[in-house]
């Protein structure tokens, strides 16, 4: 349900405030049709006390698949997904998500997103890309490319972070609009998968009239923890729900 409510403050950065009057509604779909990530209890329950704590939004968190559909779809503003694998959806019901997102629904993808309907090529147009390989499970230090997107003007222009680095295939910065990337100097680079050694790890753009944020971070649990990653995911959805520019 979308529910009425006065006009509340909500903090993007430690300088900045925005105005909202309405309450939104978010599906985070948590399905694991491949390896099931151990930090989606934490994630669900990170992502609802967000959407409570913000006043801005009502979460609807599931396994199930089944409000994927024209009909469910009705009832939220955009969908997250922290997936793995092909999802159990028949062919129409794939293209009444991807044309709900292409006709104005936000969409957040969570880390493991990207490991998700590698038989569905629209998806992987719609997100960005595809899951290739993760070389590096260490702490790394990652740039900062984009510090006006509200989902990282709060961060530093780089910082050190544990984590699973996620590498892409099907995916060019040219159709996206990157946010953060690795630093390549904290790696082997020998271990890599791509010819240009282009590894963003965060990313937005447009897709039709929706909006897509990406995140590559949240493998480990603790991570979900850490304020800067909520504030990170907070507004990144904010953005895909189109409440902040």
């Amino acid at each position: 349900m979308i529910m009425k409510r006065k006009k509340k403050l909500i903090l993007l950065s430690e300088t900045e405030t925005i105005e909202v009057n309405t309450m939104k509604s978010l599906l985070m779909i948590t399905h694991s049709a491949g390896f099931r990530h151990d930090y989606l209890p934490i994630a669900r329950e990170v992502v609802r006390k967000l959407g409570l704590e913000s006043g801005l939004f009502n979460v609807v968190a599931t396994d199930e698949c089944n409000l994927l559909n024209s009909e469910g779809l009705k009832k939220f503003d955009a969908v997250l997904f922290a997936t793995t694998g092909e999802l159990p959806l028949s062919d129409e019901h794939k293209m009444d998500f991807i044309e709900a997102i292409e006709g104005g629904k936000g969409f957040i993808g969570v880390h493991n997103a990207t490991d998700t309907f590698y038989k569905f090529p629209e998806y992987g147009k719609m997100i960005g890309g595809y899951f290739q390989s993760h070389p590096w499970t260490q702490e790394v230090t990652v740039i900062v490319e984009d510090r006006v997107h509200p989902a990282t003007r709060h961060l530093p222009e780089k910082f050190s972070v544990k984590e699973e680095v996620y590498t892409f295939r099907d995916w060019s910065r040219e159709r996206t609009r990157v946010l953060i990337s690795l630093d390549n100097s904290s790696v082997d680079l020998s271990k890599g998968t791509r010819p240009d050694n282009d590894y963003a790890l965060c990313w937005c753009h447009n897709y039709g009239e929706g909006r897509v944020f990406y995140t590559a971070f949240g493998h480990f649990k603790e991570l979900w923890s850490e304020g800067w990653f909520q504030r990170h995911l907070l507004n990144g959805i904010l953005w895909a729900m189109n409440m902040v520019e």
